[in-house]
């Protein structure tokens, strides 16, 4: 049986205080199997990006706990997070967050400069760069900067810098956002590829036809979960949307 890679109970944020608080999350309670594919969906001011901050480490809840991979992160310090944020969990952006002057091998090495947890040449960084981006497809594309490539190929770029330091978790916030529909399909499939080898993977959407993708979709609503059903994965639906031409 899979273990929970995540787990919040109780999970609250807000910000303000006294009447003028705003209360982004409310109690909320899930959990995160190790392997699982889930996509994370509500309206604007509903609580998801606020709820991906914390899975991402990138703020503390106000009350409630947070496990990942075992451990406590939800009273950490910032630099104790950071630690955790470089470790554990690798993030695909909206906007790819490349650096423009740096190639594709260039940026996705970023994460092993942070790497403190052992050193790392020069030869072996680049040899795991070009490994990662052989992994999303873009083995060609070492030497190119990020003006040189399309959406679809910086998105990727940003995908395998997510996966060089081998996180426990994969945060996905809105992938697809910046892409047309083909380049859209083709993330996603790359998203399923790394599925199917084992990656857990949560992923922020407003889209539905890209949260089908997903095994799991977890929606929210002023704060709350108000929902989360398991379905089938989409990696079907996926190669259907090929067949219109």
């Amino acid at each position: 049986m899979a273990r929970n890679l995540i787990e919040i109970d109780n999970l609250t944020k807000f910000y303000g205080m006294g009447e003028i608080a705003v209360h982004a999350l409310r109690g909320v309670r899930a959990r995160v199997q190790e392997g699982e594919f889930v996509a994370v969906m509500g309206p604007s001011g509903s609580g998801k990006s606020t709820l991906m901050n914390i899975l991402g480490c990138l703020d503390r809840p106000t009350r409630g706990s947070y496990v990942l991979d075992g451990q406590d992160v939800s009273k950490l310090n910032k630099d104790q997070l950071a630690g955790v944020r470089n470790r554990k969990i690798g993030f695909v952006f909206q906007s790819y967050n490349l650096l423009p002057r740096m190639t594709a091998a260039q940026n996705v090495v970023i994460p092993l400069l942070y790497d403190g947890r052992r050193w790392t040449s020069d030869q072996e960084r680049r040899e795991r760069a070009i490994q990662a981006l052989e992994s999303v497809g873009l083995g060609d594309r070492t030497h190119h900067k990020p003006n040189e490539l399309s959406g679809g190929q910086q998105q990727r770029v940003a995908i395998a810098r997510a996966l060089i330091n081998d996180p426990a978790i994969i945060l996905a916030d809105e992938p697809t956002g910046n892409l047309d529909t083909r380049s859209a399909e083709d993330i996603m499939l790359v998203l399923h590829e790394l599925h199917d080898r084992g990656s857990t993977i949560v992923m922020v959407t407003h889209e539905l036809g890209i949260a089908e993708h997903a095994q799991r979709v977890i929606y929210l609503r002023d704060g709350c979960i108000v929902s989360d059903s398991e379905q089938a994965s989409g990696i079907a639906h996926l190669h259907n949307g090929d067949n219109g031409g």
